[in-house]
C-alpha cells in the first residue's frame, strides 16, 4: 500500500490505505495524532521493522520506554478502536474496568500489595508493540497503587520494585525461565491507561497453555476486530 517514496508525498492518514479508500480530509480518530504517533502512522508498514527480544531487554534496562511503538498499521487501528470506546463508554478506563477486569469504581484492595490473588489481573496486550511474533506482552492490573518515589520522577521505590520483581519470580519466571522474562511499568506520559493501575510483563517464546492459563483465556482485542 504504498512505498516510502510515495509515502512521503502523502499527509500521515492516507499511508497504508489502498488509493481507492484515501481520504482527503484526517479521519476522525487521528486528528489527535502528533509528532511520534503521526510520524509512525506516515511510515509504510513494510519498512517497519520488529524489536527483537534482545533488542527490547536492551531498552528496557537502560529505561527507554520511549522506544516503543506499534507497527504503523496497528498504531491506526489502535486509534481507531479508541475512538470508538470512548464514544460509547467515555473513556478507555470505563471500558478496561467494566469490559476488561470486570471491576468496580471505586477500585478497592482486598489486602495489602501482592497478598491477594483477586488484586490482581494478568491479562494480554491488547494492542502491542511491534516486536518479534514470538514475544507475548501481557498486563499485570492491579487493585492496589504502587509505590512511586518523587525524587526520582516518579519513578518505583526500590521496595517496590522489590514487590514487583518477587510476583514476577513466582508467578512467570519459574514458569518461562529467567532469560525469557522481562518487566517494566511505563512512565506516567507513556501511560494509555492512567486511573488503573498496572506494570507490563514480556515473555519469549512462552507455552500457549502456560499463557491461557494465567490469563484466563484472554485474547488481545487486536486478534478480534
Amino acid at each position: 500500500m504504498g512505498s516510502l517514496a510515495e509515502a512521503s508525498t502523502l499527509p500521515y492518514w492516507q499511508v497504508n490505505v489502498p488509493p481507492e479508500e484515501r481520504e482527503d480530509e484526517c479521519p476522525p480518530y487521528l486528528l489527535s495524532a502528533q509528532g511520534k504517533d503521526a510520524e509512525i502512522l506516515g511510515t509504510p508498514d513494510s519498512e517497519y521493522q520488529r524489536m527483537s527480544w534482545p533488542e527490547l531487554q536492551g531498552h528496557i534496562a537502560k529505561n527507554r520506554l520511549d522506544i516503543f511503538q506499534r507497527t504503523p498499521i496497528e498504531l491506526r487501528r489502535y486509534f481507531a478502536f479508541n475512538y470508538k470506546i470512548k464514544m460509547k463508554y467515555g473513556s478507555v478506563m470505563n471500558f478496561v474496568l467494566g469490559e476488561k477486569l470486570h471491576w468496580k469504581h471505586p477500585i478497592v484492595a482486598d489486602g495489602k500489595p501482592f497478598e491477594k490473588d483477586s488484586d490482581l489481573s494478568v491479562k494480554r496486550n491488547d494492542w502491542p508493540y511491534g516486536i518479534d511474533e514470538r514475544i507475548s506482552h501481557l498486563v499485570v492490573w492491579t487493585k492496589f497503587p504502587l509505590e512511586e518515589d518523587p525524587k526520582m520522577g516518579r519513578d518505583l521505590t526500590d521496595r517496590q520494585r522489590k514487590q514487583i520483581d518477587d510476583y514476577v519470580e513466582k508467578t512467570f519466571r519459574v514458569h518461562c525461565g529467567n532469560d525469557n522474562v522481562i518487566w517494566f511499568r511505563n512512565w506516567a506520559s507513556l501511560k494509555s491507561v492512567h486511573a488503573v493501575e498496572h506494570f507490563h510483563v514480556m515473555l519469549f517464546n512462552a507455552d500457549q497453555e502456560f499463557l491461557d492459563k494465567i490469563t484466563g483465556g484472554d485474547v488481545p482485542i487486536s486478534e478480534m476486530v
